[in-house]
């Protein structure tokens, strides 16, 4: 009886999620550390979209998942664990430096795969937190290196705000990572229809990341439940 409750707590939180959704933005579900079978509940409560944040997790889950799931890497990535995700993956959320892009590049060539990306923008107060800032960025896109990259394909940024109740600051980091988005679509991307995602917005904070011009909001516990921190 356990198990029917948390099953049906899965696709009720899900329809509350989606009834707060614009029709402009895509809900992630972040799985990562959840059981194949919560996957599967959500799954048939009709999300096709799941984020994890461990390369061999996301493999695993892929292997015996339904084929039609779009998977959305969202953590920090190590070149070492490319290839674990590469020949599947639908999108990377965290390219934060111009080595791991030129990794994904040539893992990616090697199965004749054009992987889309986002570049990741260290927008929060923590320093913990991972991701380029603006001049880097342009340092990357400016390079001879990126210009030669035909298996990446940038379609738009990606931050992570600080963990803190102050509203306000989170709102600043969303806008702060919003205007980064325009200056880069203005200078670099201008007449590149893919380059429009903005991935901000967690469980606590999604509904601000919106009003901020999110089109892609990560959440994990409000669909799932707490997080198990000890996996």
């Amino acid at each position: 009886m356990r198990q029917k409750n948390k099953n049906n707590m899965i696709k009720e939180n899900l329809e509350k999620i989606r009834a707060t959704l614009p029709e402009s933005v895509t809900l992630v579900a972040v799985s990562k550390t959840k059981p194949v079978s919560d996957l599967q509940e959500a799954y048939d409560a009709g999300q096709r979209i799941f984020g994890e944040n461990h390369a061999l997790e996301m493999r695993d889950k892929h292997e015996v998942m339904p084929q039609d799931i779009q998977w959305h890497f969202i953590g920090h990535l190590q070149t070492n664990k490319i290839k674990y995700i590469i020949p599947f993956v639908s999108l990377i959320h965290s390219i934060d430096s111009a080595n791991l892009l030129e990794a994904v590049n040539k893992e990616a060539k090697k199965h004749d795969r054009i992987v889309d990306c986002l570049l990741q923008f260290h927008i929060a107060q923590e320093q913990t937190k991972f991701g380029l800032d603006l001049e880097e960025a342009r340092q990357l896109l400016d390079s001879e290196a990126f210009k030669a990259m035909e298996n990446v394909r940038i379609c738009g940024v990606m931050g992570m705000a600080t963990f803190t109740d102050d509203e306000a600051e989170v709102r600043k980091e969303f806008k702060h990572l919003k205007a980064i988005f325009d200056t880069l679509k203005k200078d670099y991307f201008a007449d590149q229809p893919q380059f429009k995602e903005i991935s901000m917005g967690m469980s606590e904070d999604y509904l601000i990341a919106i009003e901020e011009g999110a089109t892609l909001v990560r959440v994990g516990s409000k669909i799932f439940g707490a997080r198990n921190y000890n996996v």
